[in-house]
């Protein structure tokens, strides 16, 4: 099963306790949602929310022992009001919303997440959604492949990476993962432990699933769905959402409608990053609802 990122963290500041309702608002493989549920017997309720269906196929297998404990939502967190309002749960204490990805939708989706496989250029959590990484790749202009490869990957060499983009489509349609890493590893030559494909990937899977939108719809309803003293907790990979919820978090606040429980991130142990070392660049804040 897919190792949870921070769970001794993120159990030690949710501190869920019997009968309480959580939400898992990114389920994904249902890691953080098995040991919170496991806290929250005999009667505590979980809404596992997941815009992939893949996703929530494999977490219904993993948290089959809980039964009607879960709740299953097939939607983004952006939706998280409408989807705690329709699932009819009362008093929430708790969410966890987990910004990075699964192991399952690196290594098994098919969808082109993961720069090291030959797939195709998709990057939709949700089928349902429109666009897809390959029509951003062929469709989109220069200076807009240059705007969001800078904004959403922080990539220095954005400018370049969308003229070398621009000039191979015009050979043909860029289709594969393989034939994109091609193309960036033109431009970008590889320093240290970061593949030179990382940030353009992320921009590019950033920009198909609206991600950053969806991010601040969710922190918006936040302090809607949480009882007074409930926890939230995000853990981030890349520094676009980790800022989002810094400055979110702060100016709440400043408002006293929340409380910021610590004031730098929590990081992950050296013992986690060495069993886990795609835990290395992730970010855990947690803020209390007064």
């Amino acid at each position: 099963m897919h190792v949870p990122v921070l769970l001794n963290e993120v159990l030690k500041y949710l501190d869920p306790q019997a009968n309480q309702n959580f939400i898992d608002a990114t389920v994904g493989d249902g890691g953080h949602a098995k040991a919170i549920l496991e806290k929250t017997a005999p009667n505590g309720k979980l809404i596992a929310i997941d815009r992939d269906i893949d996703s929530i196929s494999r977490a219904k297998i993993n948290l089959e022992e809980f039964g009607n404990r879960v709740v299953f939502a097939n939607d983004s967190f952006g939706n998280i009001l409408k989807i705690v309002e329709e699932s009819g749960i009362g008093e929430i204490k708790g969410v966890v919303i987990d910004f990075g990805m699964s192991t399952g939708q690196l290594e098994n989706s098919g969808k082109g997440f993961s720069f090291q496989k030959d797939e195709i250029l998709d990057m939709r959590y949700d089928i349902r959604t429109p666009l897809t990484a390959e029509d951003i790749l062929n469709d989109y202009g220069e200076a807009e492949l240059f705007r969001i490869f800078k904004e959403f990957g922080e990539e220095p060499k954005a400018r370049m990476v969308a003229r070398a983009v621009a000039q191979a489509r015009d050979r043909g349609r860029i289709k594969t993962t393989k034939e994109l890493v091609a193309i960036i590893e033109k431009v970008i030559r590889r320093r240290g432990k970061i593949h030179p494909a990382t940030k353009i990937f992320q921009a590019l899977r950033i920009e198909v699933n609206g991600e950053l939108a969806e991010i601040e719809k969710a922190l918006a309803d936040i302090p809607k769905i949480l009882s007074g003293g409930g926890r939230a907790a995000f853990i981030s990979f890349h520094s676009l959402e980790d800022r989002l919820v810094k400055n979110w978090s702060k100016d709440l606040s400043k408002e006293n409608i929340i409380k910021i429980l610590n004031k730098k991130p929590v990081v992950a142990s050296a013992e986690e990053i060495k069993i886990n070392p795609k835990s290395r660049s992730a970010k855990l804040r947690v803020i209390e609802k007064l």
